[in-house]
């Protein structure tokens, strides 16, 4: 068995994953787990949402379990639960994942028909990230042109589609925004949206497991492929 996991040993694992992720990352994701313990091998964490805990869940739990079994500590899943309110009702899990990534509650079926993208791969959207909602201004306006061109489906001038720009300009909402609208106009569509740092724990995972042609397989049978912070694989 792990030794037990102090307070003091989560907070060294967190310099660890900030150092990573990067400090964007740890702000919005990392930084607002609250670590509750480890229970029978499962590293429980209280979250302020849903989403919260979704997100980590399949975007960050690779690399949160190998954290831990660095540290020398047991940990075959984590478990994300909304943090109670006041009322001190007891709160309810949101997801959980093993050390293959996998959402092992709420699990949401495959998009589209047959060999379609598992949403095991997919990174959640945000509600709020629609073209309805984006503001658009001098500085972004045709970056939002070009985004709504390839959500209209079909072949374009422009292929790949790279977003740049700086931080809290909206790259993100205009990616979210596209997955959204294809999926709606072309459910049978095979759409993938994951994290660059998703792309690269699967890659890993792909390698430590000889199951390359499984990862190859699986990034070239989708119609749209849609990767995040892509910089973050430069000179990697």
């Amino acid at each position: 068995m792990g030794r037990q996991m102090t307070d003091d040993h989560w907070g060294k694992l967190r310099q660890r994953l900030l150092k990573t992720v990067g400090q964007n990352n740890f702000t919005t994701w990392i930084e607002p787990l609250d670590f509750a313990g480890i229970e029978e091998g499962v590293a429980v964490f209280h979250v302020p949402t849903n989403f919260t805990g979704n997100y980590v869940g399949q975007t960050f739990s690779d690399l949160i379990l190998h954290e831990f079994a660095v540290a020398g500590h047991e940990v075959k899943r984590l478990l994300f639960k909304v943090a109670g309110k006041a009322s001190g009702r007891k709160s309810a899990p949101v997801a959980a994942a093993d050390h293959a990534g996998q959402r092992v509650m709420r699990a949401q079926p495959a998009r589209g028909g047959e060999g379609a993208v598992s949403d095991l791969y997919n990174a959640p959207l945000d509600p709020r990230f629609t073209f309805d909602t984006f503001v658009v201004g001098k500085p972004n306006e045709l970056a939002h042109a070009a985004a709504r061109r390839v959500s209209e489906g079909g072949p374009v001038t422009f292929n790949p589609l790279v977003l740049y720009g700086g931080v809290g300009l909206g790259k993100t909402h205009l990616m979210h925004a596209i997955a959204r609208e294809m999926r709606e106009r072309n459910p049978n569509a095979n759409v993938l949206y994951l994290s660059a740092e998703q792309f690269m724990y699967r890659f890993v995972q792909a390698l430590r497991e000889k199951k390359m042609l499984d990862f190859k397989q699986m990034f070239r049978s989708v119609d749209v492929l849609m990767v995040d912070d892509v910089q973050f694989i430069a000179g990697k």
